[in-house]
């Protein structure tokens, strides 16, 4: 190992450190592969009661990353000649769309999977919000079940925030119709088709959709932690995405342990159980083209802008996937996925060709981008991202 390369290491130890000691990450672990091999960091503790520490190979909930997994699943069929991205959502789920000012016609595969279909930002629906925003109700709702019908009445259940293609929105709604289209195609289960696109030709075997009933994880795995509540009184029909973070709970709360938590309110926007060494194989993948076929490929790289959106800052968005702008990463292409839930946080960033990659884990939810763009500097040697 080369003197820089030991500094990079020490460096990215020194960040999984301040996440634990600076920003209250109960644990984190990164995961790095490139020419001089695969190293493994880890602070803090997986389990706060034991004090257990982070291990390597545990399996996490990986959140929004599991978008990633639905694209490629249509990009699949689309090779395969049994849709196009560009058909409308009309021809596949008829009706579905053609209310509260939605219109299925306008609205395409390729709107839905890069969020730009004017859907409304589904985490901020009220329906959604009163069964977990606050921790009464997160109490009484954890172990609910969500059923598809319920997703797709929960992602028109807001007018639209603008025409189909106008600007990016962030929306787990259309990756829930987008999981719908899939089983009508395929007469599958979205779980059945994520594993022939995804995990069965990539060999991961620790990789797999949650059932809708499942509140466990196979060992070993990290408990989950979450401290994003609305303060008590607060009604989530009141929260936007200007206001939601002065409506959250007063700091020095003690978070709450969410690991036994149903999460089939994610699905196809999101449900996905996996490791970080296997999410690194599965980026690798669909980062380089070694996955999907050419065309199908570029599809998904082809990115837009995600300002206005919400989202994470210094990206743009393309299919399930991102791209951190060129201006912030000194002209480097780097690529990544990004998932967050209560309880969990996982982001993979690496070059196009594969060369070099960065997963790393909380289990807590995203507190802001800065433990990721940290590590994205540590490991790429890069500018400070986002600072002056």
């Amino acid at each position: 190992m080369t003197n820089s390369t030991s500094t990079g290491r020490e460096k990215l130890q020194r960040m999984l450190d301040r996440a634990v000691a600076e920003l209250g990450v109960p644990g984190i672990v990164a995961e790095v592969r490139d020419a001089n091999g695969t190293w493994f960091g880890s602070a803090g503790v997986a389990d706060r009661e034991s004090g257990r520490p982070r291990q390597e190979g545990e399996h996490l909930h990986v959140g929004s990353a599991g978008k990633a997994f639905t694209a490629a699943a249509v990009l699949r069929l689309e090779a395969e000649g049994r849709l196009s991205i560009d058909d409308p959502v009309e021809k596949w789920l008829p009706g579905v769309l053609n209310v509260n000012g939605y219109d299925g016609n306008r609205i395409t595969l390729r709107h839905l999977l890069n969020n730009t279909s004017g859907l409304f930002i589904t985490g901020l629906a009220p329906e959604l919000s009163r069964r977990y925003a606050t921790r009464s109700a997160f109490a009484a709702h954890r172990y609910d079940i969500w059923t598809t019908d319920e997703l797709v009445r929960l992602a028109v259940s807001q007018p639209p925030l603008h025409a189909p293609g106008a600007a990016f929105a962030y929306s787990n709604g259309g990756f829930h119709l987008a999981g719908l289209v899939i089983e009508k195609v395929t007469g599958n289960s979205y779980a059945e088709e994520v594993a022939r696109a995804v995990a069965q030709p990539l060999g991961l075997t620790h990789t797999y959709v949650r059932p809708p009933e499942d509140i466990g994880y196979p060992e070993p795995h990290p408990r989950a932690y979450t401290g994003l509540f609305l303060k008590d009184g607060a009604d989530p029909a009141d929260m936007t995405v200007q206001n939601w973070q002065s409506m959250l709970e007063e700091p020095g709360q003690p978070p709450l342990d969410t690991t036994g938590f149903n999460t089939s309110w994610a699905w196809s926007a999101g449900n996905v159980v996996s490791t970080t060494g296997e999410m690194i194989r599965a980026f690798e993948a669909l980062a380089t083209g070694r996955l999907l076929p050419d065309a199908q490929h570029r599809a998904m790289w082809t990115t837009v802008s995600t300002e206005g959106g919400h989202w994470m800052p210094h990206s743009r968005y393309g299919l399930g996937v991102f791209e951190l702008d060129e201006a912030v990463t000194g002209g480097l292409r780097l690529r990544g996925l990004a998932g967050s839930m209560q309880g969990s946080h996982l982001v993979v960033v690496g070059t196009a060709d594969g060369e070099q990659t960065i997963a790393v884990h909380t289990n807590t939810e995203a507190k802001g981008w800065e433990v990721v763009f940290r590590a994205v500097e540590a490991q790429f040697g890069i500018a400070p991202i986002g600072k002056p």
